[in-house]
């Protein structure tokens, strides 16, 4: 029975190299993906900085030289939106009718929403206003004329 004993541990140990060279080569070969993992990560947040850092500058410029159609089209969906803050005055350069607007849409707080409800609708009243007149008319009364009422 030795020899079958012998035979066993053998074959054991055989078995036993077996897997153990197994192991290091799937440890191989999860080391490979793991640094094309790394590799492709990089590579993706990378592309995604530039991608990022792209769209910030083209919405900076945007913005910036926001004039005419663009400055009426933000303006009218802004002030529908969110007309209870006055943010639609602001972007056209009227702070003191913006400030008005903001005051009154924090005072809704207090009052129930009653001067929050005053504000929203000139808001939207505004916002429908600007979006209906065209590019001309709306540069002339509120760019130019600094009309800053309806």
């Amino acid at each position: 029975m030795s020899d079958d004993n012998k035979d066993l541990r053998d074959d054991l140990e055989d078995m036993l190299g077996s897997a153990k060279d197994g192991a290091k080569k799937a440890a191989g070969k999860a080391e490979e993906f793991a640094g094309e993992a790394a590799d492709k990560a990089k590579e993706f947040a990378s592309e995604a900085k530039e991608s990022a850092s792209e769209f910030a500058d083209s919405a900076k410029e945007a913005f910036s030289n926001a004039s005419g159609d663009n400055k009426k089209v933000l303006a009218g969906i802004l002030a529908i939106l969110l007309g209870w803050l006055g943010v639609h005055k602001f972007i056209l350069g009227y702070n003191k009718e913006g400030a008005i607007l903001l005051v009154l849409g924090i005072l809704g707080i207090f009052t129930c929403g009653i001067t929050s409800s005053i504000s929203g609708i000139i808001g939207i009243v505004e916002g429908i206003i600007y979006l209906t007149k065209s590019d001309e008319e709306f540069y002339n009364t509120y760019q130019t004329g600094q009309k800053p009422w309806f």
